[in-house]
């Protein structure tokens, strides 16, 4: 008998597998695809198999689906168990696997000797010569995958901050401030700068502050996990869950936390609601013990900043309170210029400008949007390809109620400059 016997990943397996992943080695050069890939994939339900021997799990084999290809992310197998067939029995049923869901095609990439290479050439697998591979490493330990899963993190494209089109004054200022000393820690220490550990952003709502979150995220090449108080209530009150999802971020080498419409949470406090008292003072605690790491960020955004309690925005707690407003005439050209190019569009951007004064970034998306699916559905009536004209945009324009009121713009310029800290 080979001593083993194979069957379908359980969910109840994560663990075991992660745990084999990381001791089990398997050369030299690290594997291909992150831990992170292969976490997600199994959460996923793509093809995976396990081995089992003496009630412990010994190997596993996780694949990835894409269309009528799937990819072999990993072949992982216990030190004590390798060069024994295990290999080549692990990958024949999960080749079974994914051709029954679909699969025509299976293809692996590992490095040179690394763990499964024999059991793919045994299985009929044969290498490309001449392929060269290319990545950019993210800063994420084996050991946080499954903890960053269970918080629900992200990790924003890079290219994230590049397509944030206009809103060129709060982009150098969150670039300067941020995101320059965290990516430098090092020079920055040698000018006495110490990186920012909280912030605040604050402004209309739809002015993009959510997206700057991740953006920075994306720049940084750290995790990215947004914290959600309604969620957070679920799990026996909203001070212990606070607390309780701190506890576990605090594990994480790297990360950006980011919790919005932060007033839900760190409202001014009054003796008549002592539930409320009690988050905003598990809170603040909670701020205190997060600053005490490097390589980390709190991000908290509000429209309303004037609702938060004093002590919450006090120097010590956060570095930065940063005023995120609807954009100017020049950012609203910049973003008008992107909405144009992507739709192959010739249009008089200047006046589109004019005519969207006071609108958000999120404004100017839907203007856009909707121009777009009217041209799209004249093309479809005509039979002839249509192309928006600036005559379009502006009936659009004219139709789209602005987020930001005339009352909202006084209250923001008031509150930057009663509580704007850059």
């Amino acid at each position: 008998m080979a001593g083993w016997h194979v069957r379908d990943f359980a969910p109840e397996d994560l663990e075991a597998v992660v745990r084999l992943d990381t001791e089990g080695g398997g050369g030299d050069q690290p594997a291909v695809f992150h831990l992170s890939d292969v976490v997600a994939a199994l959460q996923a339900g793509h093809p995976s198999v396990v081995a089992v021997a003496e009630e412990r799990l010994v190997g596993a084999a996780v694949a990835r689906l894409e269309g009528d290809r799937a990819w072999v992310l990993r072949i992982s197998l216990d030190g004590a168990w390798r060069h024994l067939g295990l290999g080549s029995a692990l990958l024949a049923a999960l080749e079974a696997r994914a051709h029954a869901a679909g699969a025509r095609t299976l293809a692996a990439m590992l490095p040179e000797h690394g763990t499964g290479a024999a059991a793919l050439r045994n299985s009929g697998f044969t290498p490309r010569e001449g392929v060269t591979y290319y990545e950019k490493t993210r800063s994420v330990r084996a050991q946080d995958v499954v903890l960053l899963s269970s918080l629900g993190a992200a990790e924003p494209p890079a290219g994230l901050w590049d397509r944030l089109a206009g809103m060129a004054r709060e982009k150098e200022l969150i670039e300067r401030r941020l995101v320059l000393p965290l990516a430098h820690p090092e020079l920055a220490a040698q000018h006495g700068v110490e990186p920012p550990r909280a912030v605040v952003l604050f402004g209309p709502p739809g002015t993009g502050k959510s997206t700057f979150a991740r953006a920075v995220a994306g720049r940084l090449a750290w995790p990215y996990v947004e914290l959600f108080p309604s969620r957070l209530a679920l799990e026996d009150g909203l001070a212990n869950g606070l607390s309780r999802r701190f506890e576990e971020i605090a594990q994480l080498d790297h990360v950006l936390v980011f919790i919005d419409e932060v007033e839900e949470v760190a409202g001014i406090r009054s003796s008549a609601d002592p539930a409320a008292v009690g988050v905003v003072n598990e809170l603040l605690k909670s701020i205190v013990r997060f600053r005490d790491r490097d390589d980390r960020l709190l991000v908290c955004a509000t429209n309303n900043v004037a609702a938060l309690d004093p002590a919450f925005l006090r120097h010590g707690r956060f570095d930065y309170v940063l005023p995120i407003g609807p954009p100017d005439h020049e950012a609203r050209c910049a973003l008008w210029t992107s909405y144009l190019a992507r739709a192959g569009a010739e249009a008089d951007i200047a006046t589109l400008a004019d005519a969207s004064d006071g609108f958000t970034p999120a404004d100017i998306a839907q203007a856009a949007r909707a121009v777009a699916q009217s041209v799209f559905e004249r093309t479809l009536d005509s039979g002839e390809r249509a192309h928006p004209r600036t005559d379009d945009y502006l009936n659009t324009i004219r139709h789209t109620r602005p987020t930001v009121t005339s009352e909202m713009a006084l209250a923001f310029a008031d509150q930057t400059g009663r509580y704007g800290r850059t």
